[in-house]
């Protein structure tokens, strides 16, 4: 990374700080590309400069969401990042340290691509029901037994879901620096249903806490962050402690779909670039260049398919509450009726009493 123009990062960071506030993307999802597609900077640094900036930027847009109580989805801060606590440490540890530049690029590439074709195909349907909240989070247990102390040890489908998307996502995030938030953003999106208003500062915030943890962990476990990282934060710092709560400022007040037009464009301009500067088919970048377009390519198909999947568990989730909704709201109905007629014959049969007695002679 020596000689690289520092003030290069310094312009990428004023947009990717506000990306990084308004929307799921994290600030490594600007920073990482760009450092290691276009200035060529060395993944590991990327990575650690991604954590750091976002410990900064990051936190600074969590505030502001907290704040401003802007709506979050609580269930998912908690649960995703416990697991994201274990895939961030796991990651660094046994992923990261595997991977050659080239594989660390394409595969972060690839996989968000997916992603975004994921959600794109899902809001092809514009009045698609979203909600502000996991739906009825509570009827996900699937297994209860007594525990200690009179509480109960159960198994909640949607708690270990959330907790499995969370180990994921910070394996990715030891990757690149960047990945809880868009596992959180899936997960809440496609399968959960919850409106990209609301699962986007979610996922700001989880980024914000998750980011901290991996910085810390490289900082002071692993024998600290690479040198040259803490050049790019000095002059980064200052743009990001402002563009980012400006960003979750100005996406508290886009529509669903706008949030979700930018993640389109961010992912799309991603891949092109990957494909562009890794070249990934050819020895430019890598000495093994048909493993690596083959992996890349499974990685991408199969992201896509996962993520359908992931949608069509989500529209079946979704057409079972609304039927029990519906199904609910008919019995209220039929009580309703039901008590207005056992009223009425009750009237009916005393006025009949009443005048059978009076007919009656004495």
């Amino acid at each position: 990374s020596l000689g690289k123009p520092r003030w290069a990062m310094s312009v990428t960071m004023i947009f990717g700080s506000m990306i990084a506030g308004a929307t799921s993307e994290g600030g490594a999802a600007v920073a990482f590309p760009v450092m290691t597609l276009a200035l060529g900077i060395a993944p590991p640094v990327a990575r650690d400069f991604s954590f750091m900036i976002q410990s900064v930027g990051m936190v600074a847009a969590a505030f502001t969401i907290l704040c401003m109580r802007v709506a979050v989805e609580w269930y998912s801060l908690i649960y995703v990042t416990v697991g994201g606590i274990i895939g961030i440490i796991v990651g660094l540890e046994e992923v990261a340290p595997k991977l050659p530049p080239a594989y660390s690029k394409m595969y972060f590439v690839v996989i968000w691509s997916s992603f975004a074709v994921g959600l794109f195909m899902l809001n092809r349907n514009h009045d698609r029901v979203v909600y502000s909240a996991i739906p009825k989070f509570d009827e996900g247990i699937i297994w209860k037994a007594p525990g200690f102390l009179g509480r109960y040890i159960y198994i909640n489908w949607k708690r270990e879901a959330l907790f499995a998307f969370g180990i994921l996502g910070g394996v990715f995030s030891a990757i690149a620096g960047s990945g809880i938030d868009i596992c959180s953003f899936s997960a809440l999106t496609l399968l959960f249903r919850v409106s990209e208003k609301v699962a986007t500062p979610t996922s700001v915030v989880l980024m914000a806490i998750n980011t901290s943890i991996g910085f810390a962990y490289r900082q002071l476990a692993m024998g600290g962050v690479e040198e040259d990282a803490w050049g790019f934060l000095l002059v980064c710092a200052p743009i990001v402690v402002i563009g980012a709560p400006l960003g979750s400022f100005l996406g508290s007040h886009f529509h669903r779909l706008t949030l979700a037009g930018i993640i389109y464009v961010i992912d799309a301009a991603q891949l092109a670039g990957a494909l562009y500067v890794v070249r990934p088919w050819t020895n430019h970048k890598t000495n093994t260049p048909l493993h690596l377009s083959i992996t890349s390519l499974v990685m991408f198909v199969g992201g896509m398919v996962f993520f359908r999947i992931l949608a069509a568990l989500g529209m079946k989730l979704m057409s079972k509450i609304e039927a029990e909704t519906e199904e609910g709201k008919a019995l209220e109905e039929d009580n309703i009726e039901l008590g207005g007629l056992g009223k009425n014959t009750s009237d009916v049969f005393n006025e009949a009493s009443v005048k059978t007695v009076m007919v009656l002679p004495d």
